[in-house]
């Protein structure tokens, strides 16, 4: 007998194969505005941060995740604070290395229909129902991305990321690809089928770095937030 998976708070947003009740949308209102408040509140006071996110089947030991673990540490040696996703592979990985540098470690968990658990080492720890309100979050308090290999919520936060800063919703925000090898396919596909035919600019190309080396992603993710302080003026 096959037991039916919950629904969560988003599929009932979402879903057109569910019934739509306006008489619920006030309360669904609420409950959004309360996240967003609840999430605005907690991280008012988290200073310079960064978001790292990659995929949440990365097990210790793997070259990714010691890297991911790596440049946590160092950027929290540096004083940002580090935001993930707040579940297993990369994100316990980051959470790992910013709790080690003794930096702030933030895991922005959300709702799925099989639980996610935050890792242990978490230690400011916020659920979310809605992903585009734990989204918000993720760029509203970053300097910046670290992107490590992962699956579709990766690429997703990647490309919104792009799209925000190619559009000017926001400025000087590095988004680094850290595994070269990984992400090369995706470079020459960006540069042979967008570019070449005209579907982005010369200038969007070079919206996202990659890099392998600790130092120079630091590095980047350094710039990218002196060049906000100077833009605040």
């Amino acid at each position: 007998m096959t037991t039916a998976r919950p629904r969560t708070l988003d599929e009932e947003l979402l879903c057109r194969c569910l019934p739509l009740l306006p008489k619920q949308d006030p309360a669904r209102l609420r409950r959004i505005q309360a996240e967003l408040a609840s999430g605005f509140e907690a991280l008012a006071d988290v200073g310079k941060a960064v978001s790292i996110f990659g995929s949440a089947r990365t097990p210790p030991g793997y070259p990714e995740y010691e890297l991911a673990r790596t440049v946590a540490h160092r950027l929290g040696e540096s004083g940002f604070a580090i935001l993930s996703g707040g579940g297993p592979g990369i994100m316990a990985a980051a959470n790992r290395g910013a709790r080690e540098a003794g930096a702030l470690s933030v895991g922005l968990n959300i709702e799925l229909p099989h639980e996610q658990g935050t890792n242990e080492w978490v230690e400011l720890g916020l659920e979310f129902h809605y992903f585009f309100a734990r989204k918000l979050m993720f760029v509203r308090y970053a300097s910046a991305f670290v992107v490590f290999p992962g699956g579709f919520g990766t690429l997703d936060e990647l490309f919104e990321a792009l799209t925000l800063i190619q559009t000017g919703k926001i400025r000087h925000f590095p988004v680094v690809l850290a595994g070269v090898e990984h992400w090369s396919g995706l470079r020459d596909w960006v540069h042979e089928r967008l570019l070449e035919t005209g579907k982005v600019g010369p200038a969007d190309v070079e919206l996202f770095r990659t890099s392998d080396d600790p130092d120079e992603i630091c590095a980047l993710v350094e710039e990218g937030h002196r060049r906000q302080l100077r833009e605040r003026g």
